[in-house]
């Protein structure tokens, strides 16, 4: 049975999340935060020492949200031929472009911090991206099995960004003249042709 405290820290979670979704971090007072989660202060203060803390769950949540496919199949993708995986990653990546709701408000979460970096998410960048973008490296480490370090990190984030910029993008890309559609079978066409264009960045010779 879940617990009456377990409801309240949800319910914050979920009014928070909506309201850094739409103003940001510095807009979102812990006032409006309160009133829309029909609690107290002190339930914020209980469940997440203030606003700095419960925003730091919402980050957390939103970075989880969007690389927990990726890093539960990681194994079942290392099986695969690199060209393979690749486009497994790939396609994993522009899967929250079809996504609503939570993905949506993600996005639209890191797009504030685009414009507007907090410290909160500077430190957790550092905590909660590791293991992602050490699956990335790997990717790109079989295709590039004599880079250093540093060169595959580049690799990896450029990697990334090739979908990201995409992900990121998606709401002002679908009001684009010719705009770019946000159904499965175009998204599956549009990792077809990302991994077609990173394929051959990686696998060709140095």
């Amino acid at each position: 049975m879940t617990r009456p405290s377990e409801i309240t820290r949800e319910r914050i979670l979920r009014a928070a999340e909506r309201l850094f979704a739409e103003r940001g971090y510095d807009a979102t007072s812990v006032r409006t935060i309160v009133a829309k989660a029909r609690v107290n202060q002190a339930a914020i203060n209980y469940h997440f020492a203030g606003k700095e803390g419960l925003y730091r769950e919402v980050l957390r949540a939103a970075f989880r949200g969007l690389t927990e496919q990726q890093l539960a199949h990681a194994e079942e993708t290392k099986a695969l031929s690199r060209e393979d995986a690749l486009g497994e990653f790939i396609r994993r990546q522009l899967q929250p472009l079809t996504a609503r709701d939570d993905i949506s408000r993600y996005m639209r979460i890191f797009n504030w911090e685009t414009a507007r970096p907090s410290a909160v998410f500077r430190k957790l960048l550092r905590e909660e991206t590791a293991p992602f973008m050490g699956l990335a490296v790997d990717l790109v480490r079989r295709f590039m099995p004599e880079a250093d370090q540093r060169t595959l990190m580049v690799a990896a984030i450029w990697l990334v960004g090739q979908c990201s910029v995409f992900v990121r993008n998606r709401e002002q890309l679908a009001e684009l003249p010719d705009a770019i559609s946000l159904a499965e079978p175009a998204v599956d066409e549009l990792a077809a042709l990302v991994s077609r264009w990173a394929l051959g960045g990686l696998a060709r010779p140095r």
